[in-house]
């Protein structure tokens, strides 16, 4: 008898041991349900290849299996080209994307020999499924910024276009260089430019540079230079035509510097002679406009 109680016992504390697992397993199920992301549905074929089209660069891609081949575009950082490797497979697979502003895509991917569509516009898409539901991954040269926080703070210190800083510009060969404003934000700084072509003729660009020099060098010494790459800007310029002007806004780690040095922002004209120089000292850096990121203000 006593046998009997104790293999009942034991079958009724592992029916509870297993009904509580149960419990446990669709609780944790059920939260993961609630920050999934949703796939994109694709179809793809063997003899014509899909593009892809992103709103941003693309940085990452990894494929679910051998059945799908996949590369950037050339000369074209937010174009993705998927292709089948195999004909009629018949196994559902996947793909998943990872983009310079910070968002995460992922794609169910089924083998059709006539696809219903080739081509994708990514920001089409995210506008049909409110694109305000997306989510962010962090880059480690960001930090703890979200890359579509940075991504707004450009944005939005180019729109509002103030000149906050007055003092600091270069001009020369009908070309005007101005530094309107530095400010700062969760330990990264936000360089806002303006280049104004007063000339008859293009300005095209090579490229911008920040260093961080020796404000007095003696003859024959070697010039000290630290270089400052930018992590982000708001947009890439290229040209900027005659009679016009246009603005960008960078975004640097945060950083101070010695009283002895400064700050050179220097822009490049390609296949030309007008470079443009402006200096920054120490004092415009730690005097920089902070950032209220709860109302994207500026103080």
């Amino acid at each position: 008898m006593k046998a009997i109680l104790k293999s009942l016992l034991a079958m009724v504390c592992m029916v509870a041991f297993h009904a509580s697992t149960n419990a446990q397993v669709a609780s944790t199920t059920s939260k993961l349900s609630m920050g999934k992301v949703q796939p994109y549905e694709m179809q793809v074929t063997y003899n014509k290849t899909s593009h892809l089209i992103f709103p941003a660069a693309i940085r990452y891609v990894d494929l679910g299996s051998e059945y799908l081949i996949a590369g950037k575009a050339e000369d074209a950082e937010n174009v993705l080209r998927v292709k089948a490797t195999v004909r009629d497979f018949d196994e559902e697979t996947n793909f998943s994307v990872i983009t310079d502003d910070g968002r995460f895509y992922n794609f169910n991917v089924y083998y059709s020999a006539y696809p219903e569509s080739l081509n994708y516009d990514l920001l089409t898409m995210q506008n049909q499924t409110d694109r305000e539901n997306g989510n962010d991954v962090l880059f480690e040269e960001l930090g703890n910024n979200r890359p579509s926080l940075a991504g707004l703070l450009l944005e939005t210190i180019y729109k509002k276009d103030k000149r906050m800083v007055k003092h600091i510009a270069s001009k020369s060969y009908g070309i005007q260089f101005l530094l309107k404003g530095i400010y700062v934000h969760n330990g990264k700084f936000y360089f806002h430019t303006e280049l104004r072509n007063k000339s008859n003729v293009p300005f095209n660009i090579d490229f911008v540079n920040f260093k961080v020099v020796d404000k007095k060098v003696a003859k024959r010494t070697v010039v000290q230079e630290k270089a400052m790459d930018p992590l982000r800007m708001y947009k890439p310029l290229t040209e900027i035509a005659g009679n016009s002007s246009d603005q960008n806004v960078f975004l640097l780690d945060q950083f101070t510097i010695t009283d002895d040095k400064v700050l050179i922002i220097e822009i490049f004209e390609k296949n030309g002679g007008r470079q443009q120089v402006l200096q920054v000292e120490n004092s415009d850096l730690v005097h920089a406009k902070s950032i209220n990121d709860m109302h994207l203000k500026i103080n």
